[in-house]
């Protein structure tokens, strides 16, 4: 029971088991859940951090059996993607400019995300993720700031 449970939550609720593109596949089932449940962003924020924490366990725990950061964990990927978004307007541009973004910083890792790679199991997935989440989503609130989207 608990190997069942934590690979529903490590793999974002099996779609890390997607054979192209586990990461995207995350990120995008966290767009659609985020889209799809319209709560207010301080619950999201609340959301992100149960799932941060339960990502860093559930990391751990894949990792004794799949070895360091394995690409089937993605419950990383679903947790950046609500940061990518997260104090925005939930329209369907903000999701798309903010899917896009996360994405980039994801795969490109500027500093300190690559850093944050070298931390130890299941905080090493989480935390870069969350890096790549926050940068996007500071980028977003600046096109919006400076009027680049309505």
């Amino acid at each position: 029971m608990k190997r069942f449970f934590v690979y529903s939550i490590g793999t974002g609720f099996g779609t890390g088991f997607t054979p192209f593109a586990p990461g995207t596949a995350g990120s995008l089932l966290a767009l659609i859940i985020y889209f799809f449940l319209p709560l207010d962003s301080f619950y999201w924020l609340w959301i992100s951090l149960v799932f941060f924490f339960a990502g860093v366990w559930a990391g751990f725990e894949i990792e004794k059996e799949r070895g360091k950061d394995p690409g089937l964990v993605v419950i990383d990927e679903m947790v950046g993607q609500w940061l990518a978004v997260i104090f925005l307007p939930p329209t369907l541009v903000t999701l798309l400019i903010g899917f896009a973004l996360f994405r980039v910083f994801d795969i490109f890792k500027p500093y300190p995300i690559n850093r944050s790679q070298k931390l130890k199991g299941g905080w090493g997935i989480m935390v870069d993720d969350m890096l790549a989440g926050i940068y996007a989503n500071i980028i977003i609130h600046a096109i919006y700031f400076y009027g680049l989207i309505a």
